[in-house]
């Protein structure tokens, strides 16, 4: 496999380009009647054993668990092997989906398809104010926290294993917020989309040689992190095949 400095830029330039050409779509009111469509089939089909089920499994998404758990993954590896460097990648994370998520929601201030506070048209974007409905956070939170996940436990877990843990979960989290109501259909894969393009970008960053200062350095704790480096990751970002330029 390719270090990640040396991948192709494509995927990620397609997932923005994606991101924004459904953006763009939806501001023309394309792809609105689709999401009416699927919102009023789910509030139709869905019987409270479903209902439960599906709300257990949407908080797979949160994003505060998921970065007090990765967290704590990376701080145990820290102690056991005395390098801060496995919290870089989660404070990597913490940090771009803090300054990208929060302010396209805000942004385009899209009401949900629940709690729409009265407004005419809560399929579209720039429809109320006081609501962050578009993109998922559900979505791109779950992409890239598991991506996260994966990456400091790929020690412990076989490559199977990981993958089943970068896209299950996403995969859980994306129907079942749509099948809840929380978010319109365009709003998920407007998340998917994202999220894709972002862990795409953490993936690339060489954290085992990340300046990290004197100090630390002298202190013995600057070092790489061993299993944690990339050459053991074995997190191939999304779509991108064994030993390809992804």
């Amino acid at each position: 496999m390719l270090p990640p400095s040396r991948r192709s830029w494509w995927p990620e330039a397609l997932l923005l380009a994606g991101f924004a050409g459904l953006t763009f779509a939806l501001w023309r009111g394309v792809f609105l009647g689709l999401d009416v469509a699927v919102y009023h089939w789910v509030e139709a089909h869905r019987p409270p054993a479903m209902y439960w089920l599906a709300r257990g499994l949407n908080y797979l998404g949160q994003g505060s668990p998921l970065t007090v758990l990765a967290a704590g993954v990376a701080g145990l590896l820290v102690w056991r092997r005395h390098s801060v460097r496995p919290l870089l990648p989660v404070i990597g994370a913490y940090l771009l989906t803090g300054f990208t998520i929060l302010p396209l929601k805000i942004l385009f201030h899209r009401a949900p398809p629940h709690n729409q506070n009265g407004v005419a048209h809560p399929e579209r974007l720039f429809s109320d104010p006081h609501s962050q409905s578009y993109p998922s956070g559900h979505a791109t939170n779950a992409i890239i926290w598991y991506g996260v996940l994966a990456l400091l436990l790929a020690a412990v877990l076989a490559p199977r294993s990981r993958r089943v843990l970068r896209l299950g979960p996403p995969i859980v989290v994306c129907i079942s917020t749509t099948y809840l109501g929380y978010h319109w259909l365009t709003d998920t894969v407007a998340g998917l989309l994202l999220g894709l393009a972002l862990e795409r970008v953490l993936v690339r960053v060489p954290w085992d040689r990340v300046p990290l200062g004197r100090r630390l350095a002298a202190a013995g704790w600057a070092g790489p992190s061993a299993r944690a480096s990339h050459r053991h990751w074995a997190i191939q970002s999304h779509f991108s095949p064994p030993g390809g330029t992804g």
